[in-house]
């Protein structure tokens, strides 16, 4: 009976240290972790809105693409004899650009074309005799269609013969090359890599509220990066069909490079279109808008707080937002200084 009180004396007193252990690390944590205070105003940018004029360009950023891009490979296997371009060559539709070892085939050839001599003359020595009655018919025809097969056989080394001399299906640049002289070549087996820069294709997304604005088969003024001084004319091929996760549709156009080829795959560049707003209205910088593309917001200062709203948008250009509603004059909303800030917070606003 006295052991049995002992064990649970014991026992209780290991569960009183414990918990106190418990208590104890659970003090030590909150005492270690930072406590943000929610009363505590935070620091914010802010600007009060006003009316202006809506007079610049909308313009929308994409890239260039190349129209064609292929990697060339080998319709037969065998060995790469040589390798007749390199990285950087300019090579028309045709051009030869690698040559396969042919020298068997060649040799196989050579075999038909006897085989295809001698029946030739057996065919023209057994009708004769056919028409004499000399030799049974049969021998003629099995002669004549061994004639036929050789012939068959010749057109299929010819064949082969031919596509042991790769060449260019279009006119354009070696962006890559992917084998040596000597190397094994093999059917899907990428050897060269053939760009078509003369003409571009050039991919913009654009909201579906101003999807309205491309046409297909219309043309529209581009402008790349690297050279803005150069308009380009866009043609539209290409409006999506299916939003991405921004919301937005793809829109493509087909554009001309210029002579001498200076706009390059993977430029960006822009499409720019003439601002139909006419009037005054509430423009705002992009870097105010909080939210999701579906409903975006901002934050208005009211009575030193933060204030969630929402707005709609009716259009965007440059950084700026064009505002449609949600906002008026004389509003005061915040630009910078979104860290911890939520609807409601205490707001303290700095120049």
């Amino acid at each position: 009976m006295k052991k049995a009180i002992i064990y649970i004396i014991v026992a209780l007193a290991l569960i009183a240290i414990v918990l106190i252990r418990l208590k104890t690390n659970k003090e030590t944590t909150v005492n270690r972790v930072y406590q943000y205070d929610k009363e505590q105003a935070i620091n914010v940018q802010s600007i009060t809105l006003k009316l202006e004029s809506a007079e610049n360009d909308i313009s929308y950023t994409g890239t260039f693409e190349p129209n064609k891009e292929t990697r060339i490979s080998a319709d037969i296997q065998g060995k790469i004899n040589s390798v007749l371009v390199d990285v950087g060559s300019t090579v028309r539709k045709g051009q030869a650009l690698i040559q396969l070892d042919n020298s068997l085939l060649k040799l196989q050839l050579q075999t038909i074309e006897v085989q295809i001599e001698g029946l030739e003359a057996d065919v023209k020595r057994y009708t004769v005799l056919a028409h004499a009655d000399a030799i049974q018919g049969v021998q003629l025809e099995k002669t004549e269609l061994a004639l036929k097969s050789a012939k068959v056989q010749k057109a299929t080394l010819t064949e082969q013969i031919n596509k042991t001399t790769i060449t260019a299906p279009f006119s354009g640049i070696v962006t890559a090359k992917l084998t040596e002289e000597g190397a094994f070549a093999a059917p899907g087996i990428p050897l060269l890599q053939i760009t078509d820069i003369s003409s571009l294709k050039f991919t913009v997304n654009v909201p579906e509220k101003e999807l309205s604005q491309f046409e297909t088969n219309q043309q529209y003024a581009l402008l790349a990066d690297a050279y803005p001084e150069t308009v380009l004319s866009g043609k539209v091929i290409m409006t999506g069909s299916k939003a991405n996760m921004g919301n937005s549709f793809p829109v493509q156009f087909l554009v001309t490079n210029t002579a001498d080829l200076k706009i390059k795959s993977g430029m960006f560049g822009n499409v720019q279109l003439k601002s139909d707003s006419e009037g005054e209205h509430i423009i705002i910088p992009a870097s105010a808008i909080v939210g999701t593309n579906i409903q975006p917001q901002v934050f208005l200062v009211k009575n030193g707080k933060a204030i969630l709203q929402n707005i709609s948008i009716s259009s965007r250009f440059q950084n700026k937002i064009l505002v449609s509603s949600g906002l008026t004059e004389g509003d005061v909303i915040i630009i910078n200084g979104f860290i911890n800030l939520f609807d409601g917070a205490n707001v303290k606003i700095s120049n």
